[in-house]
């Protein structure tokens, strides 16, 4: 597993700190809602090549290994205090991009991938229903075979981009009778008659990035639109998620190290009964669990990297690591708050927003008790 990095690598770390932390600099409260300074910052970090990062130059891409990606978008997430903006980067990198070059034909290939490489479409992954949350292949969205195509009849809800997104990667069920085989992913486009799109009422956090549902009546998509297969729905999920669970996080844990420092700042400068907090054990006890989790979840996060740079399938440690990441961005979160006080409480002072962030992660992707049951399974249990 690699645990250094050359010098050209930190040099990468850096120039994302530094694009990050001018460029995405802005009033964080100021954000919410409004998906015109979201698209701001995203046409940034298109600008920037954040989308090709880890794909062939052919698409548009920058051919970068998988290791070297993750840490860049590790300092994405430090420099940049919008959890909203760098949970979506991300989540398109992850859970549309990959499964199309992987899964995707030529004509896909160069149709889309290209063009999301190169920021010129944003995508959102629709899996979740109304009744179709951790029970994630019992759909109602249905795909019916007709000449040149399918006509696909549902609704997807709690989409992240769904609002914004100018291309969405559909599951839906095309042969009830075959159960989760009778499954598949379709790549369906936003002008296309039938597709509407809707924004969900304000979340807790990650409320800079758009949120909404997609729904399809009677949506016609061509059969060269269908990503892999018919009935391949499940593999191509089940796949896409050791990529979406293992690296969703990557900027979240550079959001812990910028918290960390924040935090060891705070508690330097900070002075209670003639001396400075972080001279009291409870405080400096806290500061030591943040560090702790910090760099358990980045050995997670880089073990991860190097399996897959190796194409190694990783359910289980994927799983792990999706569930330890969020947690422990959770209780780094609560601990941050703790240690600035009634500072900490302030929304205008941003420390409490990274809590209302993290608290997302412990349900998207699959919850921690979901990713408890695939270890446990994992271990024949």
């Amino acid at each position: 597993m690699q645990i250094t990095w050359t010098e050209e690598q930190q040099k990468r770390y850096h120039q994302c700190v530094k694009f990050s932390s001018t460029q995405l600099d802005h009033d964080i409260n100021a954000l919410d809602g409004r998906s015109d300074l979201f698209l701001q910052a995203w046409k940034k970090c298109s600008d920037f090549g954040v989308f090709g990062w880890c794909f062939p130059s052919q698409y548009g891409g920058s051919g970068l290994d998988i290791p070297t990606t993750i840490h860049m978008l590790e300092g994405l997430g430090y420099g940049c205090a919008d959890n909203g903006l760098t949970l979506g980067v991300n989540g398109q990198i992850w859970s549309v991009q990959e499964p199309i070059l992987h899964f995707g034909s030529e004509l896909q290939k160069e149709k889309y991938l290209a063009s999301l490489c190169k920021g010129e479409m944003l995508a959102a992954h629709c899996m979740t229903e109304k009744e179709s949350g951790s029970d994630a292949f019992s759909l109602s969205t249905s795909a019916e075979k007709v000449d040149g195509g399918y006509v696909l009849n549902g609704e997807k809800r709690y989409i992240g981009l769904g609002p914004v997104a100018d291309i969405a990667l559909v599951f839906a069920c095309t042969d009830e009778s075959a159960g989760q085989w009778g499954i598949s992913a379709f790549i369906v486009e936003r002008n296309s008659p039938g597709y509407e799109s809707f924004t969900v009422d304000s979340k807790m956090g990650l409320r800079s990035s758009p949120f909404g549902n997609i729904r399809l009546t009677d949506c016609f998509v061509p059969e060269e639109n269908r990503l892999g297969p018919e009935g391949s729905g499940v593999s191509l999920f089940v796949q896409s998620m050791d990529w979406e669970r293992g690296f969703i996080f990557a900027s979240h844990v550079g959001s812990m190290a910028r918290q960390l420092d924040q935090c060891i700042e705070y508690a330097r400068d900070r002075e209670q009964s003639g001396q400075p907090i972080g001279q009291f054990q409870a405080v400096s006890h806290r500061i030591a669990e943040m560090r702790l989790r910090l760099e358990t979840s980045r050995l997670m996060l880089y073990q991860i990297a190097c399996l897959k740079q190796d194409s190694k399938s990783v359910p289980m440690e994927s799983a792990m690591a999706k569930l330890h990441i969020s947690e422990a961005f959770v209780q780094n979160s609560q601990d941050a708050i703790r240690i600035h006080g009634a500072l900490g409480y302030l929304a205008e002072q941003g420390v409490e927003r990274d809590l209302r962030d993290a608290t997302g992660g412990l349900i998207y992707s699959g919850s921690s008790d979901i990713q408890r049951n695939i270890i446990a399974r994992s271990l024949g249990l």
